[in-house]
């Protein structure tokens, strides 16, 4: 591999890390398309693309989600009751869609995956929140809830986040503990979504070398590393930076990045 696909990995997850700290928002948004354009660059064939990029992008999420849930634990924040009872079913439901999405042309995953991100920066854009009108379902239910909250975050590659923290809070769990414990409940998802695009992944002709699966194993090595080492950075301009300011423009780029992923597959 080329040094300049070192650089290319490397600079993807320092930013990626960056916007997660300044802005709390997981990576897999600005991860996935760009890493279309990077393998489309590369050769990869089209047909694996969006798998390709989906796969590595959880592969990445782990160590990140990883860091995020101790420093959270470390604040008292994560609410470990419904970690228990939401894990079962993000673990079902992100494990069985990685089978679906192996089964999804890669034209379509990319349009899946622009339409949702396209929805969540307009949520940014307006700030639209759930008011706190009830309380938390059963063990059952809220297991439930996991499963379609696992299932999404397979199919587009996110920690959870932009799903579990608006249900938390709508059943009046505080702010503070409902981001806790989506952080916490990121890595289930990210272990199981890794795990289920490696397996669909496995024995597929055509991928480039050093892949397991569908994780490009090149752009998770450098890319994980640089992510964790740059969100605290981020953290840290948090409180000195206009972030209201910059989400809306962030939420501009997600919409972009997610039409350019759409363009890039069409015309590969």
């Amino acid at each position: 591999m080329d040094i300049i696909w070192w650089v290319a990995y490397v600079a993807l997850g320092g930013f990626v890390g960056l916007m997660a700290g300044l802005l709390g928002i997981g990576g897999g948004g600005i991860m996935v398309p760009i890493l279309t354009s990077l393998f489309v660059l590369q050769g990869v064939p089209h047909e694996h693309l969006a798998h390709l990029a989906l796969g590595t992008a959880m592969a990445a999420i782990i160590p990140a989600s990883t860091a995020s849930l101790l420093s959270h634990h470390r604040h008292e924040a994560v609410r470990w009751d419904i970690v228990r009872f939401i894990t079962p079913g993000i673990l079902v439901g992100t494990f069985l869609a990685t089978f679906v999405a192996a089964l999804i042309p890669t034209r379509s995953l990319a349009i899946f995956f622009a339409c949702f991100m396209v929805l969540m920066s307009i949520q940014m854009l307006i700030n639209v929140k759930p008011k706190p009108s009830r309380s938390l379902p059963s063990p059952v239910g809220v297991s439930g809830v996991g499963l379609g909250i696992g299932g999404i975050s397979a199919l587009v590659a996110i920690g959870g986040g932009s799903l579990t923290v608006p249900f938390l809070t709508w059943c009046n769990v505080t702010l503070p503990r409902a981001i806790g414990t989506s952080a916490a409940v990121g890595l289930p998802i990210a272990l199981a979504g890794a795990l289920g695009y490696i397996i669909n992944g496995w024995g597929v002709s055509g991928l480039p070398d050093a892949t397991l699966g569908f994780v490009y194993l090149p752009a998770f090595l450098l890319m994980a590393p640089f992510s964790i080492l740059m969100a605290p950075i981020g953290a840290k301009l948090a409180h000195k930076l206009p972030v209201a300011l910059l989400k809306r423009v962030f939420a501009f780029l997600l919409m972009g990045l997610a039409l350019q992923m759409v363009y890039t597959v069409f015309t590969a």
